[in-house]
């Protein structure tokens, strides 16, 4: 097949026509486009649906054995770029054995290390991948160098350099995966080169018939995936070997569940998914109408961190169409889904919080308020829910709710071991109904109420969440790096002395539970400034502090956050920043929007602002003057102290300072112009 190889167009900043060199061992699929000069080493595979464009950042390189999986983009800015292992300047660097898979894009100035992992629709974006990471899917890695070795888990979105430098290390496990990625590309692109040729694939196709026979259908059966684990289960395995922790499992009877003496199961050594799933399978066919829960053990903390029934001595077996043999559905009551409770549904995510609740043996309780109530947090008790069956739960909870219309309704978790509250999340608002109707795909709609004319009420379509997906989308970021989150609270007078007040702590890690949090701390505290914080548990510090609410915002319909965590680090700043002149302008400054906002982020964190500026001889040496001190919080102050020292250093290097007055050091240092 041709290979679509065209040489880079002339423009004004290139005009060499330079063309792709492919390597003979290497096969570039004919659905795949390359433009300009794009080297490609021995062993590469480039898969269908690619785009690598070398026609404004130049050159490219993709080392050996690396693989360019499906609807991939490559590109790069004219300006910004990367030495590569050979100690040349490229637009890209790809080294060997790397793993770009489906719909990512990488954009230069970029650097990809040897034996990288790149996720689905993952971006890759004036950065620096070091040797051997790995970058989960939907993943966003920009103005950052990653360490050697280091994982990022799917959704992170890193863009300083403190987030990089937190990032955990590799696993086995992943490392496993990749290398296997590796070989199965390596396979596949011995496969389409002999598919091309008919020497290669003559011979196989006269015995392809006498292999068919050959195989027979035991030869399957090892490979069929166990189908007697419900997802539930799946997903909680999944989720814990993510983490590196072992799993192991207990089962007991009636007599010894009432008395809590469960039985070790065993546990397993392996981390490979599918084994450990086989594992658990026969664990449920060995204890059959007895309760088996799996646990799932932190090795380094020596602590369980999670504890779930998976089986009840009432679940009913469910032969698997998969197999010849009877294989039984060891599925706990969370699989079974809820018979129609009373006159409506409850939201969906309120009954899968509710079975999980059910399933760990937790008790559940519940409190309502009124709007004074719920001001000063004087909670009355509600009634607790006796009943172990999800149904009767769920009537028990739509009756609570029925009780309390035009009140708040929250509800508790409680370890009846350890006597503590696990959970407390609010399920009804005075302006919203918590029974709202399945819109028939599975998902529930929540609905906001409001009286009509015959006094009842009338819906109207509401999001599930009032924040701001910007906000959303920072919680799901910290929370995947291992962060706690925290949130503050202050008036304009508490505000203009920075005494922050404390919000109601928020313990759990499950994202759900922290955004209702969050969205509670939102409402309680409407016409205040409110704070997010992600604190590092481990470091006992505050790792980012962002202002999600001013007074004059409506937190009910989302706030965007004013101030948002702006990077430290830029390893190519040439092609990450801009002049102050040469983006759009605010107000009567000329300073551009991204300056505007870095100091904006700046102020919000209670940091001093300050300047330094270079000629071309003082930044080869780093002997930096600093420009007139900026004494002023105000942001129109600093911005015009800041557009001054730009005017006054046209054609010099300026810097942007954070500094932290109460530790006397430098937090930020940013380049904001270049000669």
């Amino acid at each position: 097949m041709a290979v679509r190889t065209i040489a880079a167009p002339p423009t004004p900043w290139s005009r060499n026509l330079a063309e792709p060199q492919i390597d003979e061992s290497a096969y570039v699929h004919s659905f795949s486009n390359l433009i300009g000069d794009v080297t490609v080493r021995p062993n590469v595979l480039i898969a269908p649906g690619t785009s690598i464009r070398a026609d404004e950042g130049t050159p490219f390189y993709i080392g050996e054995s690396t693989n360019i999986q499906d609807g991939v983009v490559i590109h790069g800015l004219e300006k910004g770029r990367v030495v590569g292992d050979d100690s040349k300047e490229y637009s890209v660097w790809i080294g060997k054995e790397v793993c770009i898979t489906h719909m990512a894009l990488i954009h230069g100035p970029a650097y990809i290390g040897d034996e990288c992992f790149i996720g689905f629709r993952s971006t890759v974006f004036n950065a620096r991948v070091g040797r051997g990471c790995i970058i989960m899917m939907h993943a966003l890695i920009q103005d950052v160098e990653i360490p050697p070795g280091k994982y990022v888990p799917s959704g992170a979105v890193i863009t300083n350099q403190q987030q990089a430098d937190r990032l955990p290390d590799v696993n086995q496990s992943d490392r496993t995966f990749a290398d296997h990625v590796v070989e199965i590309n390596e396979a596949l692109r011995a496969g389409y080169r002999c598919a091309e040729d008919s020497a290669c694939i003559n011979p196989i196709r006269e015995n392809l018939n006498d292999v068919k026979e050959g195989i027979k259908e035991t030869q399957y059966k090892n490979s069929v995936e166990t189908m007697s684990v419900n997802l539930d289960i799946r997903s909680s395995v999944r989720n814990l070997l993510s983490q590196g922790c072992t799993i192991s499992a207990e089962h007991a009877d009636q007599r010894r569940f009432k008395t809590k003496s469960w039985l070790s199961c065993g546990q397993i050594s392996s981390t490979r998914e599918d084994q450990v799933l086989r594992e658990i399978d026969a664990w449920l066919q060995d204890y059959q109408g007895e309760y088996v829960r799996l646990i799932g053990v932190d090795p380094h903390a020596k602590r369980r961190v999670q504890e779930m029934i998976i089986q009840r001595p009432g679940d009913a077996p469910v032969q698997s169409a998969t197999a010849t043999s009877s294989n039984y559905s060891r599925s706990s009551s969370s699989t079974s889904k809820p018979a129609s409770v009373g006159n409506g549904d409850i939201a969906g995510d309120l009954i899968e919080q509710i079975r999980s609740i059910i399933n760990q043996g937790y008790k559940i309780g519940t409190e309502f308020a009124n709007e004074r109530r719920f001001r000063t947090k004087s909670w009355i008790t509600g009634p607790a829910i006796e009943a172990q069956k999800e149904t009767v739960a769920l009537q028990e909870i739509e009756s609570v709710l029925a009780d309390h219309q035009g009140e708040y309704v929250r509800l508790i978790a409680v370890d009846p071991s350890g006597k503590r509250r696990i959970m407390e999340t609010i399920i009804q608002r005075p302006d919203e109904s918590a029974i709202v109707h399945s819109n028939g795909n599975g998902k529930a709609k929540t609905v906001k109420t409001a009286p009509s004319s015959n006094g009842r009420k009338a819906s109207v379509n509401r999001s599930s969440s009032g924040l701001d997906p910007e906000i959303i989308s920072q919680v799901r970021s910290l929370l995947a790096q291992g962060l706690t989150i925290g949130t503050e609270h202050a008036d304009q007078r508490r505000f203009k002395t920075k005494s922050w007040q404390t919000c109601s702590p928020i313990d759990s890690q499950n994202e759900s539970q922290v955004l209702a949090a969050l969205q509670e701390c939102l409402v309680e505290h409407q016409g205040e400034y409110v704070r997010l914080l992600g604190i590092d548990a481990k470091a006992k510090r505050r790792v980012i502090q962002t202002i999600i609410q001013r007074p004059g915002d409506q937190p009910q319909n989302g706030t965007k956050p004013v101030a948002q965590e702006t990077s430290s680090y830029s390893p190519y700043s040439s092609a990450s920043t801009k002049p102050a002149n040469t983006t759009t302008q605010s107000g009567n400054s000329s300073l551009s929007s991204e300056i505007v906002s870095q100091v904006r982020s700046i102020l919000s964190q209670g940091l001093t602002i300050g300047t330094e500026h270079a000629d071309k001889r003082r930044f080869k040496t780093k002997s930096w003057q600093s420009c007139s001190p900026i004494d002023s919080n105000r942001e129109s102050e600093v911005l015009a102290a800041l557009d001054a020292c730009l005017q006054e250093h046209q054609g010099e290097y300026v810097r942007l300072l954070g500094i932290d007055a109460n530790a006397k050091r430098r937090v930020i240092e940013t380049i904001i112009q270049r000669p």
